[in-house]
Protein backbone atom coordinates (compact mmCIF):
# COMPACT_ATOMS: atom_id res chain seq x y z
CA UNK A 1 0.00 0.00 0.00
CA UNK A 2 1.25 3.42 -0.73
CA UNK A 3 0.90 6.73 1.01
CA UNK A 4 -0.69 9.45 -0.70
CA UNK A 5 -0.01 12.79 1.17
CA UNK A 6 -0.21 16.49 -0.40
CA UNK A 7 2.78 17.16 1.82
CA UNK A 8 5.65 15.02 2.59
CA UNK A 9 8.27 16.05 5.14
CA UNK A 10 11.29 14.94 5.72
CA UNK A 11 12.50 15.55 9.59
CA UNK A 12 10.86 16.10 12.67
CA UNK A 13 12.85 19.06 14.19
CA UNK A 14 11.86 22.30 14.27
CA UNK A 15 11.31 23.50 11.17
CA UNK A 16 9.60 20.35 9.46
CA UNK A 17 7.69 20.07 12.23
CA UNK A 18 6.57 24.24 11.91
CA UNK A 19 5.65 23.55 8.45
CA UNK A 20 3.78 20.58 8.91
CA UNK A 21 1.77 22.50 11.30
CA UNK A 22 1.23 25.51 8.85
CA UNK A 23 0.18 23.53 5.72
CA UNK A 24 -1.96 21.39 7.77
CA UNK A 25 -4.04 24.16 9.00
CA UNK A 26 -4.68 25.01 5.58
CA UNK A 27 -5.92 21.81 5.16
CA UNK A 28 -3.37 20.20 3.27
CA UNK A 29 -2.73 16.66 4.27
CA UNK A 30 0.60 16.31 5.72
CA UNK A 31 3.07 13.69 6.33
CA UNK A 32 6.49 13.98 8.28
CA UNK A 33 8.84 11.22 8.20
CA UNK A 34 11.53 11.03 10.95
CA UNK A 35 14.55 8.67 11.30
CA UNK A 36 15.08 8.89 15.17
CA UNK A 37 12.12 7.30 17.54
CA UNK A 38 10.53 10.53 18.53
CA UNK A 39 10.07 14.19 17.05
CA UNK A 40 12.10 17.27 18.23
CA UNK A 41 15.34 14.91 19.33
CA UNK A 42 17.28 17.93 19.28
CA UNK A 43 15.11 20.34 20.66
CA UNK A 44 15.16 18.42 24.21
CA UNK A 45 18.48 18.84 24.52
CA UNK A 46 19.08 22.90 23.28
CA UNK A 47 19.44 25.24 26.05
CA UNK A 48 20.54 22.96 29.00
CA UNK A 49 17.42 21.28 28.45
CA UNK A 50 15.22 24.31 28.57
CA UNK A 51 15.67 25.26 24.85
CA UNK A 52 16.43 28.87 24.09
CA UNK A 53 13.40 28.71 21.67
CA UNK A 54 13.73 32.40 20.24
CA UNK A 55 15.44 35.56 20.66
CA UNK A 56 13.45 38.98 21.22
CA UNK A 57 16.06 40.73 19.41
CA UNK A 58 16.21 38.62 16.37
CA UNK A 59 17.77 41.16 13.19
CA UNK A 60 18.35 39.66 9.48
CA UNK A 61 22.46 40.88 10.99
CA UNK A 62 22.12 37.66 13.36
CA UNK A 63 22.62 35.20 10.53
CA UNK A 64 25.23 34.58 8.33
CA UNK A 65 24.53 33.55 4.40
CA UNK A 66 26.19 33.84 1.05
CA UNK A 67 23.29 36.35 0.84
CA UNK A 68 22.85 38.07 3.91
CA UNK A 69 19.16 39.51 2.74
CA UNK A 70 17.84 35.84 1.83
CA UNK A 71 16.51 35.71 5.33
CA UNK A 72 14.62 39.06 6.04
CA UNK A 73 11.68 37.48 4.02
CA UNK A 74 11.07 34.71 6.22
CA UNK A 75 12.34 36.45 9.74
CA UNK A 76 9.56 39.36 8.65
CA UNK A 77 6.67 37.38 7.90
CA UNK A 78 7.26 35.38 10.96
CA UNK A 79 8.56 36.93 13.61
CA UNK A 80 9.51 35.87 17.94
CA UNK A 81 6.47 37.43 18.94
CA UNK A 82 4.53 34.94 16.91
CA UNK A 83 6.31 32.55 18.58
CA UNK A 84 5.93 33.84 22.02
CA UNK A 85 2.70 34.03 20.96
CA UNK A 86 2.26 30.05 20.25
CA UNK A 87 3.95 28.87 23.63
CA UNK A 88 1.68 31.84 25.48
CA UNK A 89 -1.80 29.75 24.30
CA UNK A 90 -0.13 26.56 25.68
CA UNK A 91 1.00 28.33 28.77
CA UNK A 92 3.90 27.65 29.12
CA UNK A 93 6.15 29.22 31.21
CA UNK A 94 9.28 31.24 30.20
CA UNK A 95 11.72 33.67 31.08
CA UNK A 96 14.24 35.71 29.66
CA UNK A 97 18.06 35.78 29.69
CA UNK A 98 20.35 38.17 28.55
CA UNK A 99 20.13 39.66 25.21
CA UNK A 100 16.74 38.91 24.65
CA UNK A 101 17.47 35.14 24.86
CA UNK A 102 14.23 33.02 25.99
CA UNK A 103 14.02 29.66 27.54
CA UNK A 104 11.65 27.55 29.15
CA UNK A 105 11.14 27.96 32.94
CA UNK A 106 10.75 23.70 33.41
CA UNK A 107 12.04 21.92 30.42
CA UNK A 108 11.97 21.89 26.54
CA UNK A 109 9.71 18.73 26.61
CA UNK A 110 7.21 21.08 27.20
CA UNK A 111 8.20 22.98 23.31
CA UNK A 112 8.27 19.46 22.09
CA UNK A 113 4.68 18.47 23.58
CA UNK A 114 3.34 21.78 22.07
CA UNK A 115 4.66 21.18 18.65
CA UNK A 116 3.11 17.94 18.60
CA UNK A 117 -0.64 18.94 20.29
CA UNK A 118 -0.52 21.39 17.26
CA UNK A 119 0.62 19.06 14.82
CA UNK A 120 -2.73 16.40 15.84
CA UNK A 121 -4.86 19.63 15.63
CA UNK A 122 -3.71 20.30 12.43
CA UNK A 123 -3.90 16.41 11.70
CA UNK A 124 -0.45 16.41 10.55
CA UNK A 125 0.68 12.48 10.46
CA UNK A 126 4.05 12.03 11.69
CA UNK A 127 5.84 8.63 10.98
CA UNK A 128 8.83 7.67 13.27
CA UNK A 129 11.76 5.02 12.47
CA UNK A 130 11.46 5.62 8.85
CA UNK A 131 15.05 6.17 7.01
CA UNK A 132 14.68 7.51 3.82
CA UNK A 133 16.08 5.04 1.45
CA UNK A 134 15.52 7.37 -1.84
CA UNK A 135 13.46 9.93 -2.98
CA UNK A 136 12.33 10.43 -6.77
CA UNK A 137 10.40 12.68 -8.75
CA UNK A 138 7.89 12.05 -11.76
CA UNK A 139 4.53 13.52 -12.04
CA UNK A 140 4.74 13.49 -7.88
CA UNK A 141 7.73 12.78 -5.38
CA UNK A 142 8.20 9.34 -4.39
CA UNK A 143 9.78 8.56 -1.11
CA UNK A 144 11.19 5.15 -0.12
CA UNK A 145 11.56 4.19 3.24
CA UNK A 146 13.09 1.56 5.46
CA UNK A 147 11.39 0.75 9.25
CA UNK A 148 14.15 1.76 11.65
CA UNK A 149 12.62 -0.44 14.29
CA UNK A 150 13.22 -3.80 15.12
CA UNK A 151 11.86 -6.18 12.66
CA UNK A 152 11.57 -3.61 9.81
CA UNK A 153 12.50 -3.24 6.60
CA UNK A 154 11.49 -2.80 3.17
CA UNK A 155 7.82 -3.08 2.14
CA UNK A 156 5.35 -1.22 -0.31
CA UNK A 157 3.47 -0.06 3.30
CA UNK A 158 6.66 2.43 3.42
CA UNK A 159 6.35 3.85 0.16
CA UNK A 160 5.29 7.91 0.36
CA UNK A 161 3.76 10.28 -2.34
CA UNK A 162 2.91 14.21 -2.40
CA UNK A 163 3.07 16.28 -4.95
CA UNK A 164 5.07 18.64 -2.29
CA UNK A 165 8.31 17.36 -0.52
CA UNK A 166 9.89 19.93 1.88
CA UNK A 167 13.62 18.64 3.06
CA UNK A 168 13.88 19.76 7.15
CA UNK A 169 16.89 16.78 7.52
CA UNK A 170 19.15 19.50 9.49
CA UNK A 171 23.20 19.69 8.64
CA UNK A 172 25.81 17.51 9.65
CA UNK A 173 26.48 18.78 13.77
CA UNK A 174 25.72 16.13 16.34
CA UNK A 175 26.36 13.05 14.77
CA UNK A 176 25.87 10.41 18.05
CA UNK A 177 21.87 12.45 17.10
CA UNK A 178 21.59 11.16 13.75
CA UNK A 179 22.56 13.64 11.65
CA UNK A 180 23.34 12.92 8.28
CA UNK A 181 23.96 14.87 5.03
CA UNK A 182 20.44 13.61 3.55
CA UNK A 183 19.52 16.64 2.48
CA UNK A 184 22.60 17.91 0.51
CA UNK A 185 22.66 14.58 -0.93
CA UNK A 186 18.73 15.45 -1.97
CA UNK A 187 19.92 18.90 -3.05
CA UNK A 188 22.87 17.61 -5.34
CA UNK A 189 20.04 14.90 -7.08
CA UNK A 190 17.64 17.63 -8.33
CA UNK A 191 21.05 19.67 -9.51
CA UNK A 192 20.93 22.53 -6.76
CA UNK A 193 24.00 23.83 -5.48
CA UNK A 194 25.30 23.54 -2.69
CA UNK A 195 27.71 26.40 -0.40
CA UNK A 196 30.35 23.67 1.30
CA UNK A 197 29.04 22.58 4.49
CA UNK A 198 31.48 23.40 8.17
CA UNK A 199 31.13 23.14 11.85
CA UNK A 200 30.04 26.49 13.63
CA UNK A 201 28.92 27.78 16.52
CA UNK A 202 32.10 25.21 17.67
CA UNK A 203 34.63 25.60 20.21
CA UNK A 204 38.58 25.68 19.09
CA UNK A 205 41.35 23.83 19.66
CA UNK A 206 45.11 25.27 20.56
CA UNK A 207 48.00 24.54 18.27
CA UNK A 208 50.72 22.67 19.76
CA UNK A 209 52.65 25.88 21.22
CA UNK A 210 49.39 27.34 22.75
CA UNK A 211 47.81 23.94 24.42
CA UNK A 212 51.35 23.65 26.22
CA UNK A 213 50.93 27.58 27.36
CA UNK A 214 47.18 27.48 28.15
CA UNK A 215 45.50 23.71 28.83
CA UNK A 216 46.16 23.88 32.40
CA UNK A 217 43.66 26.50 32.63
CA UNK A 218 40.49 24.39 32.10
CA UNK A 219 37.97 25.30 33.40
CA UNK A 220 38.99 29.47 33.48
CA UNK A 221 36.88 32.02 32.26
CA UNK A 222 36.92 35.41 30.77
CA UNK A 223 34.87 38.52 29.38
CA UNK A 224 35.96 39.23 26.57
CA UNK A 225 35.83 40.63 22.92
CA UNK A 226 36.50 38.07 20.25
CA UNK A 227 36.63 39.24 16.54
CA UNK A 228 38.76 37.35 13.07
CA UNK A 229 41.06 39.54 10.82
CA UNK A 230 40.11 40.05 7.20
CA UNK A 231 38.08 36.86 6.90
CA UNK A 232 37.97 35.68 3.31
CA UNK A 233 34.49 33.81 4.16
CA UNK A 234 33.33 36.67 5.52
CA UNK A 235 34.46 39.15 2.84
CA UNK A 236 33.00 36.82 -0.12
CA UNK A 237 29.82 36.06 1.61
CA UNK A 238 29.39 40.23 2.13
CA UNK A 239 29.11 39.13 6.30
CA UNK A 240 31.82 40.97 7.62
CA UNK A 241 32.55 39.26 10.70
CA UNK A 242 30.98 41.63 13.85
CA UNK A 243 33.11 41.56 16.93
CA UNK A 244 31.67 39.33 20.29
CA UNK A 245 31.90 40.74 23.78
CA UNK A 246 31.13 37.41 26.10
CA UNK A 247 32.55 35.23 27.62
CA UNK A 248 35.76 33.14 26.68
CA UNK A 249 36.05 29.56 28.67
CA UNK A 250 39.62 27.60 28.05
CA UNK A 251 39.28 23.67 27.67
CA UNK A 252 41.62 20.94 28.01
CA UNK A 253 41.64 21.35 24.18
CA UNK A 254 41.55 25.08 23.37
CA UNK A 255 39.04 27.96 23.67
CA UNK A 256 35.26 27.49 24.23
CA UNK A 257 32.58 29.91 25.51
CA UNK A 258 29.84 32.30 24.02
CA UNK A 259 32.49 34.83 22.65
CA UNK A 260 34.53 31.62 20.89
CA UNK A 261 31.24 29.72 19.92
CA UNK A 262 29.77 32.83 18.20
CA UNK A 263 33.01 34.34 16.15
CA UNK A 264 33.70 30.42 15.24
CA UNK A 265 30.95 30.51 12.61
CA UNK A 266 33.07 33.44 11.21
CA UNK A 267 36.77 31.92 11.30
CA UNK A 268 38.68 29.90 8.65
CA UNK A 269 41.64 27.55 9.35
CA UNK A 270 44.60 28.97 9.05
CA UNK A 271 43.51 32.84 10.54
CA UNK A 272 44.28 34.49 13.03
CA UNK A 273 41.67 34.94 15.78
CA UNK A 274 42.12 38.35 18.16
CA UNK A 275 41.02 38.67 21.20
CA UNK A 276 40.53 41.89 23.48
CA UNK A 277 41.31 40.78 27.17
CA UNK A 278 39.73 43.72 28.85
CA UNK A 279 37.47 45.53 26.35
CA UNK A 280 36.52 49.25 27.30
CA UNK A 281 39.69 49.05 30.35
CA UNK A 282 42.69 50.41 30.69
CA UNK A 283 44.95 47.69 32.18
CA UNK A 284 48.14 50.17 32.89
CA UNK A 285 46.26 53.08 33.68
CA UNK A 286 47.54 52.94 37.58
CA UNK A 287 51.20 53.02 36.35
CA UNK A 288 50.54 56.76 35.69
CA UNK A 289 51.05 57.40 39.49
CA UNK A 290 54.60 57.75 39.68
CA UNK A 291 54.25 56.05 42.88
CA UNK A 292 53.44 53.16 41.97
CA UNK A 293 56.27 50.72 41.35
CA UNK A 294 56.59 49.15 38.27
CA UNK A 295 57.60 45.65 38.78
CA UNK A 296 56.10 42.64 37.69
CA UNK A 297 54.59 41.73 40.93
CA UNK A 298 52.41 44.98 40.63
CA UNK A 299 51.50 44.58 37.03
CA UNK A 300 50.58 41.45 37.59
CA UNK A 301 48.37 43.02 40.43
CA UNK A 302 46.37 45.48 38.15
CA UNK A 303 45.76 42.39 35.69
CA UNK A 304 44.43 40.64 38.19
CA UNK A 305 41.70 43.14 38.85
CA UNK A 306 39.96 42.36 35.38
CA UNK A 307 41.17 39.08 34.36
CA UNK A 308 41.02 35.88 36.77
CA UNK A 309 44.20 35.49 38.55
CA UNK A 310 45.54 32.17 37.10
CA UNK A 311 45.00 33.64 33.99
CA UNK A 312 46.28 37.17 34.37
CA UNK A 313 49.61 35.58 35.72
CA UNK A 314 50.33 33.10 32.68
CA UNK A 315 49.79 35.61 30.17
CA UNK A 316 52.03 38.22 31.96
CA UNK A 317 54.85 35.29 32.63
CA UNK A 318 54.33 35.10 28.88
CA UNK A 319 53.78 38.34 27.27
CA UNK A 320 55.35 40.67 29.93
CA UNK A 321 58.48 43.08 28.59
CA UNK A 322 61.34 42.99 30.20
CA UNK A 323 61.04 46.22 31.72
CA UNK A 324 58.17 48.42 32.32
CA UNK A 325 58.94 51.76 31.12
CA UNK A 326 56.26 54.07 29.65
CA UNK A 327 57.34 52.66 25.62
CA UNK A 328 57.14 48.74 27.51
CA UNK A 329 53.61 49.84 29.06
CA UNK A 330 52.04 51.10 26.17
CA UNK A 331 52.76 47.77 24.15
CA UNK A 332 52.01 45.46 26.46
CA UNK A 333 48.60 47.29 26.45
CA UNK A 334 48.14 47.21 22.80
CA UNK A 335 48.99 43.29 22.91
CA UNK A 336 46.17 42.97 25.91
CA UNK A 337 43.69 44.23 23.98
CA UNK A 338 44.58 42.32 20.77
CA UNK A 339 45.90 38.73 21.75
CA UNK A 340 46.11 36.94 18.48
CA UNK A 341 46.48 33.06 18.20
CA UNK A 342 45.79 30.90 15.74
CA UNK A 343 43.49 28.05 16.49
CA UNK A 344 44.71 24.52 14.68
CA UNK A 345 41.24 24.00 13.93
CA UNK A 346 37.48 23.33 15.45
CA UNK A 347 36.43 20.64 17.50
CA UNK A 348 34.17 19.63 14.47
CA UNK A 349 30.70 18.26 13.64
CA UNK A 350 30.35 15.99 17.11
CA UNK A 351 30.55 19.34 19.03
CA UNK A 352 29.17 21.98 16.65
CA UNK A 353 26.03 23.40 17.73
CA UNK A 354 24.79 23.72 14.19
CA UNK A 355 25.86 23.39 10.55
CA UNK A 356 27.01 26.54 8.33
CA UNK A 357 26.84 26.35 4.61
CA UNK A 358 24.13 24.11 2.82
CA UNK A 359 21.72 24.22 0.32
CA UNK A 360 22.95 27.59 -1.72
CA UNK A 361 19.99 30.26 -1.29
CA UNK A 362 20.19 31.51 -4.72
CA UNK A 363 18.61 28.48 -5.48
CA UNK A 364 15.57 28.77 -3.34
CA UNK A 365 12.43 31.70 -3.38
CA UNK A 366 13.21 33.46 -0.02
CA UNK A 367 9.45 34.08 0.51
CA UNK A 368 8.39 30.55 0.08
CA UNK A 369 11.97 27.81 0.45
CA UNK A 370 10.81 26.76 -3.02
CA UNK A 371 13.25 25.70 -5.47
CA UNK A 372 13.40 27.98 -8.20
CA UNK A 373 14.52 24.92 -10.67
CA UNK A 374 12.37 22.05 -9.32
CA UNK A 375 8.34 22.66 -8.62
CA UNK A 376 7.44 21.39 -5.14
CA UNK A 377 11.20 20.75 -3.93
CA UNK A 378 11.51 23.26 -0.54
CA UNK A 379 14.67 23.13 1.39
CA UNK A 380 13.78 25.03 5.24
CA UNK A 381 16.08 25.09 8.41
CA UNK A 382 20.09 24.25 9.16
CA UNK A 383 20.13 22.29 5.81
CA UNK A 384 20.03 26.20 3.84
CA UNK A 385 22.61 28.41 3.98
CA UNK A 386 21.33 30.15 6.55
CA UNK A 387 23.28 30.27 9.88
CA UNK A 388 22.17 32.25 13.27
CA UNK A 389 24.03 33.66 16.07
CA UNK A 390 23.99 31.73 19.51
CA UNK A 391 21.27 32.67 21.57
CA UNK A 392 17.49 31.14 20.17
CA UNK A 393 18.55 33.04 16.40
CA UNK A 394 18.86 29.23 14.63
CA UNK A 395 15.59 28.14 16.29
CA UNK A 396 13.95 31.70 15.10
CA UNK A 397 15.07 30.81 11.28
CA UNK A 398 13.73 27.18 11.87
CA UNK A 399 10.32 28.29 12.71
CA UNK A 400 10.35 31.20 10.39
CA UNK A 401 11.89 29.31 7.46
CA UNK A 402 9.13 26.43 7.86
CA UNK A 403 6.24 29.10 8.42
CA UNK A 404 7.13 30.15 4.95
CA UNK A 405 7.17 26.75 3.94
CA UNK A 406 3.93 25.57 5.23
CA UNK A 407 2.09 28.34 3.75
CA UNK A 408 3.16 27.89 0.69
CA UNK A 409 3.16 24.06 -0.09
Amino acid sequence: MNHNFDVLILGAGAAGVMCAIEAGRRGRRVAVLERADRAGKKILISGGGRCNFTNLHCRPENFLSSNSHFAKSALARYSPSDFVALVEKHRIPYHEKTSGQLFCDRSSRDIVAMLEAECHAADVRVFLNKKIESVSKSSEFLVRTTCNSEGGGRSKDNDFRATALVVATGGLSIPKMGATSLGYDIARQFGLSIQPPRPALVPLIFSKEDHTNYADLTGVSAAVEAACVDSAQASASRNPAPRFREKMLFTHRGLSGPAILQISSYWNPGEPLVLDLAPDVELTASFRDPKLPRTIASVKSEFRKVLPARFADRWLDLHAPASFANHDLAGLEGVAHAWTIIPAGTEGYAKAEVTAGGVDTNELSAKTMESKNVPGLFFIGEVVDVTGHLGGFNFQWAWASGASAGRAV
